[in-house]
This record gives structure tokens, sequence and C-alpha cells, in this order.
């Protein structure tokens, strides 16, 4: 008997914390942290009920809120984005500048210098 209303409160205390302050309804979301907390089971009931937003769509189908769905990007990984791959082209051009840098200095003596030196 003490158990359910314990856990009752705990869920309803670690939904609202985790509830954006956007989400929360009718009142501040610390005034629902301590409603949940000094009304002990009549507090978790009211927040679980009327405290937070509840998103459906329009079909009763549960899923990605308008919200989320517009937040998306259009590129999923990192190899089918062009603007990834371009920065790491850009990023390798200084290196291959600057491993081709030795090698001409010391007149393309190196070993990895495929190239005969010009004289």
């Amino acid at each position: 008997m003490f158990l359910v209303p314990l856990a009752l409160t705990i869920y309803a205390f670690i939904d609202c914390l985790n509830t954006s302050e956007e989400d929360t309804k009718h009142l501040p979301k610390i005034a629902w942290v301590f409603i949940i907390l000094l009304f002990w089971i009549v507090g978790p009931v009211v927040w679980l009920i009327a405290g937070k937003a509840r998103h459906t769509a329009a079909g009763g189908v549960s899923g990605p809120s308008s919200w989320q769905r517009n937040r998306r990007q259009q590129w999923v990984a990192p190899d089918d984005n062009p603007d990834f791959l371009k920065s790491l082209k850009d990023d390798r051009k200084p290196e291959a500048e600057a491993e081709e840098e030795p090698g001409r200095r010391d007149g393309g003596t190196s070993p990895d210098d495929k190239t005969p030196p010009t004289s």
C-alpha cells in the first residue's frame, strides 16, 4: 500500500523534471514540482492528467510531432552529406601541402618522393 503511491510520486517527479518548460500546462514547472512533492498522492495524479501537454497525431497514431518532423535534417549519415565531405577535403589540403614541403626543400630526395629530382 505504501509502494504504489511512492512509485507514482517518483515517476511523476522525474517526468516533470524531464519535461521542457514549453510543454508544461497551467503552471510553471517549479510549481508542478512542489505540487508533486507536497501533495503526495493527489499531486502526481494531477500532474499526469493536467500538467503536461500530450501530443498525438490527428489519426490517433503516435509518431514524431510536427516540430520534430520540421527539425529533421535532410542528410542522415555523414558520408551522404556533401558539406561534410567538402569540409574533409578542405581539411586535407593543408596536410597535403605540408607533406610536400620537406620534399621540395631537400630537392626531392625523400624516400616517398616518386618524381625524379629536377636540376
